[in-house]
C-alpha cells in the first residue's frame, strides 16, 4: 500500500497566506522517486503557483483542506508542451491523482483580474479580444497532458481564471464524485477531454460559466475514443454536453447514460464536426433537460478541413424529457450566455450537414421536447417555399451553435442535409400555437418517422412534417 505523507513534513503552511509553490513540488518531488504515495493536505488553506504532478504520486485533501491559486499572475508557469498556464499540471506522468473531500479553488477571477491589469500597465502583453486576457495566459486549475492511469476524485474543484480541468491525450481516466463550481470568469469549462482513450465520468455535478461536460479534439492525428459519461448533472450558461468544437481528429465510441441539464444557455446536446474531423458510434441513452434553450444540436461544418472530409454517422439518443424555456435560460448566473441576435423565434433542434457531408444514421427515439411555442410571423419568419427554404445559409466556417441560422422553419426539429434518419416514438409539445410546423425536412434522404406525435393547441388540421427537397421519406 502506498504511503502517506503529511503535507506539514515538508514544510507547507496552511495558513492561507504563505506561497507553498516551491515546497509542495519539493514534496512531489521527494514520494515521486521514494516509492510514490499521497501528499495528504489536512484542514487548512495552502496558497500556491504552478506545480506539477508526478509519477505514482496522488494529491489527497482531507475534509476542510484548500488548494487556493495565487492571486499573483507571476506565480504561474506557461508550460511550453501545450503553451498553457495551470495551477496543477502533469506532463507524462502515470499513477496520478488528486482525490479527497478538499477543495481546489482557483480564486480564479482576482487573478484573472491582477493579470488583465498588468496588460493595461504594459508588464505584459496580451491581444485582449473582448478586454480579456487571453485563455491560455491565465490559469487554470489542472491541465494533464500525455498522462496514464489518473484519478480524479471525490474533490470539489472551484473558479479558475481560465477553464477548469482539461486532460489531453490521456489514457485510463477515471473522474468520479466531483463537484465542479467554476463560473467566476469567461471560459469557464466543467471539464475539457481532449484526445483521450478509456475515460469515465461519472457521478459528478457542474454548475459552471461555459461548457460544462466538453470532449475535444486538437490533433488531427489523434481522437477521443471509448469515453463513458454517466449519473451526472450539469449547469451551464453555453452547452451541457458538447463535443467537436475543436474537432481535428475524431470521436468515436462514446457512451452517455443519465444525464441531467438545468438551466442551460445553449444545447442540452451538441456534436459537432466542423474541422475535417468525425464523429460517430455514440450513444445516449436517458437525458433530463430542464429549462435550457435548446436541446439536440448536431452539425457537420468546414472551418479547417485541409482536405480532410469530416463526417457523422451512427447516433443514437434515446430516452429524453426536455422543456424548452421562452425566456433566457441562464438569466441571473455569472458570467451568463451573450443576448443572440434577434429577431427569431425560439430555435428548434435540428440535424444540419453540408450539402457534401450529409450526417447520417441518426436515431431519436423515445422522446418528449416540449417547447413555448408563440413563434410570430411578425416578428420573425421563416416559410416553407422553396425561396425561403433556400435563403438558409450553409454557414460552413461558423462557429457552431444552433442559434446560428437565425430563424428556422420549424418549431419541433429541423433537418438538412442527412441521410438514414429514424424517430420513433417521438413527442414534440407546444404550449402556445406556433406559426410554423412541427417538423422540416430539408435534403434528406431515407428517413423514418415512426409514431411521431404532435401536440398544438389551436393546430388540428395543421400538417405537422414538412418535407422539402427530400425523398425516400416514410411516416408511419
Amino acid at each position: 500500500m502506498a504511503k502517506d505523507y503529511p503535507a506539514h513534513d515538508f514544510g507547507i503552511q496552511s495558513d492561507g497566506k504563505t506561497l507553498n509553490s516551491r515546497s509542495i513540488q519539493a514534496a512531489i518531488d521527494y514520494i515521486s522517486t521514494h516509492g510514490g504515495g499521497r501528499l495528504v493536505f489536512s484542514a487548512g488553506s495552502y496558497v500556491s503557483g504552478t506545480i506539477y504532478l508526478k509519477s505514482n504520486v496522488t494529491l489527497h485533501l482531507e475534509s476542510g483542506a484548500s488548494i487556493l491559486g495565487s492571486n499573483n499572475p507571476f506565480d504561474y508557469i506557461k508550460d511550453p508542451a501545450v503553451n498553457w498556464q495551470s495551477l496543477i499540471f502533469s506532463i507524462k506522468q502515470e499513477n496520478i491523482g488528486i482525490t479527497g473531500p478538499g477543495m481546489i479553488n482557483g480564486r480564479g477571477f482576482t487573478t484573472a483580474i491582477n493579470a488583465l491589469s498588468n496588460v493595461h500597465r504594459g508588464i505584459f502583453k496580451d491581444a485582449l479580444k473582448y478586454d480579456r486576457i487571453q485563455e491560455g495566459n491565465r490559469p487554470q486549475n489542472i491541465y494533464f497532458r500525455e498522462c496514464k492511469n489518473i484519478v480524479i476524485k471525490d474533490i470539489t474543484l472551484k473558479d479558475p481564471a481560465s477553464w477548469n480541468q482539461t486532460y489531453d491525450q490521456c489514457q485510463n481516466l477515471l473522474v468520479d464524485n466531483i463537484t465542479v463550481d467554476s463560473k467566476s470568469y469567461w471560459n469557464n469549462d466543467g471539464v475539457d477531454i481532449v484526445d483521450c482513450k478509456d475515460v469515465i465520468v461519472r457521478n459528478s455535478y457542474f454548475d459552471v460559466a461555459d461548457d460544462a461536460i466538453c470532449l475535444k479534439s486538437h490533433d488531427v492525428n489523434a481522437l477521443c475514443e471509448n469515453i463513458l459519461v454517466e449519473n451526472c448533472t450539469a449547469r451551464s450558461s453555453a452547452n451541457g454536453l458538447k463535443f467537436g468544437t475543436a474537432s481535428r481528429g475524431g470521436f468515436r465510441n462514446v457512451t452517455v447514460k443519465n444525464l441531467t441539464i438545468f438551466d442551460t444557455y445553449r444545447s442540452a446536446i451538441t456534436f459537432a464536426a466542423v474541422d475535417g474531423g468525425f464523429v460517430e458510434n455514440i450513444v445516449v441513452d436517458g437525458v433530463k433537460s430542464i429549462n435550457t434553450g435548446n436541446v439536440i444540436f448536431l452539425r457537420i461544418g468546414d472551418r479547417w478541413t485541409k482536405g480532410k472530409k469530416p463526417y457523422m454517422k451512427n447516433v443514437v439518443i434515446k430516452n429524453v424529457y426536455a422543456e424548452v424555456p421562452l425566456n433566457k435560460a441562464d438569466a441571473g448566473y455569472n458570467y451568463e450566455g451573450p443576448i443572440e441576435d434577434l429577431p427569431r423565434n425560439i430555435s428548434p433542434a435540428s440535424i444540419v450537414g453540408l450539402p457534401n457531408y450529409k450526417i447520417e444514421n441518426v436515431t431519436i427515439e423515445n422522446v418528449e421536447i416540449v417547447y413555448p411555442g408563440a413563434g410570430d410571423p411578425f416578428y420573425a419568419k421563416r416559410g416553407l417555399t422553396s425561396k425561403e427554404l433556400d435563403s438558409i445559409p450553409e454557414m460552413p466556417i461558423a462557429y457552431p451553435e444552433f442559434s446560428q441560422f437565425k430563424e428556422l422553419p420549424a418549431w419541433g426539429f429541423y433537418l438538412r442535409h442527412a441521410k438514414n434518419i429514424t424517430f420513433n416514438n417521438v413527442v414534440f409539445k407546444a404550449k402556445k400555437t406556433d406559426y410554423r410546423p412541427a417538423i422540416v425536412t430539408d435534403d434528406v434522404e431515407d428517413s423514418k418517422f415512426i409514431n411521431v406525435k404532435v401536440v398544438e393547441p389551436k393546430a388540428e388540421h395543421k400538417k405537422q412534417i414538412f418535407l422539402y427537397n427530400s425523398k425516400n421519406t416514410k411516416i408511419q
